[in-house]
């Protein structure tokens, strides 16, 4: 074999494979540059995990109380300025409750507000559980209810760190999921009961925020936030801001294009308050919820660090890009 001959073409080989291993470690390296502090998924994890410790956070149980000293706690321990908001409440069930939703204000004295939203308490029953011995048993709720909760501590951890040039309210409502499966009703109002008692006795009279954006099972693995009907009804510019920072940021694969349909959330209630509110909730365009929705799974070891960081990155993002006030 002539040497020379063999010599040029692996010069040309390593050239190539250079070109190649600069342009994969050129494009691995490329960082978009961000206004938000860094989201910290294992912080977020932790907080999930604390909810979880207590046990399912059923309204009207010893956990559901001892989880409510902890959150309160941690929003204080934040800088948060934090009001629970109490009434009295009648689950579908005939059963009556002593309703608490968590509010808390970071920052006042700031007129441009943004309002964040989650619900903190558990589904006494696990009734889309494939066991039917199981469908009477309550679950941990680690993602519909804990994931959306834990993303706002961590967001609240880091906006006592960093500042944005708004100011933010967090509100955690309560018996949220305590609704009957088959409500046919057209406001589906044995769900949100929370977020319907804040509307119809509003703690602070005349607040309006610029917007909201209500958190719902929001750290399952691979999921999946559609654009919802109820969203892009009364919010489109919002949607189009979350889903194109979350894009922007490398986060496409979660905030995906996708139209689903209409569904009653907490987003709608706020909606009917005037203030224009979106739904980021893993829910596919053909109206399926979280594939461990309201069953056993629905537990600690399905929640996925990568999904928590996806959303609360982009939140914190969107919150940091809004300008102050002219």
């Amino acid at each position: 074999m002539n040497k020379k001959l063999f010599i040029i073409p692996l010069i040309v080989l390593s050239s190539f494979l250079a070109c190649t291993s600069d342009k994969t470690a050129t494009e691995e390296t490329t960082v978009v540059k961000l206004s938000s502090p860094d989201f910290n998924a294992d912080s977020a994890f932790a907080y999930t995990k604390a909810q979880v410790d207590f046990g399912p956070r059923i309204p009207s149980t010893e956990a559901h109380t001892n989880c409510l000293s902890y959150l309160v706690k941690k929003f204080k321990s934040f800088g948060g300025e934090v009001f629970v908001q109490q009434g009295a409440a009648k689950t579908y069930d005939s059963k009556n409750h002593q309703l608490k939703n968590i509010i808390a204000a970071f920052s006042p004295e700031k007129t441009q507000r943004v309002l964040i939203t989650a619900h903190w308490d558990a589904r006494p029953f696990s009734d889309k559980d494939s066991d039917p011995k199981m469908k009477d048993k309550p679950f941990d709720a680690a993602n519909d209810g804990a994931s959306g909760v834990a993303v706002m501590l961590e967001i609240a951890r880091q906006i006592q760190q960093k500042q944005p040039n708004v100011g933010v309210d967090l509100i955690l409502w309560d018996i949220e999921d305590y609704g009957n499966a088959n409500d046919d009703s057209a406001d589906e109002t044995t769900w949100c009961i929370g977020s319907q008692y804040w509307v119809k006795n509003p703690p602070v009279k005349g607040y309006k925020p610029m917007y909201a954006i209500n958190l719902d099972m929001v750290g399952g693995s691979n999921a999946q936030f559609t654009q919802d009907e109820v969203s892009r009804k009364y919010a489109p510019e919002i949607v189009q801001k979350v889903w194109s920072i979350g894009n922007e940021i490398g986060y496409s694969a979660y905030f995906v294009s996708d139209i689903s349909p209409s569904l009653i959330d907490d987003h709608y209630w706020v909606n009917k308050a005037g203030i224009p509110c979106i739904d980021i909730i893993d829910y596919s365009a053909n109206g399926v919820f979280y594939k461990n929705w309201h069953t056993q799974l629905d537990n600690l070891n399905n929640i996925d660090r990568n999904t928590l960081k996806a959303v609360g990155q982009t939140v914190l993002e969107v919150i940091f890009r809004e300008k102050p006030a002219a």
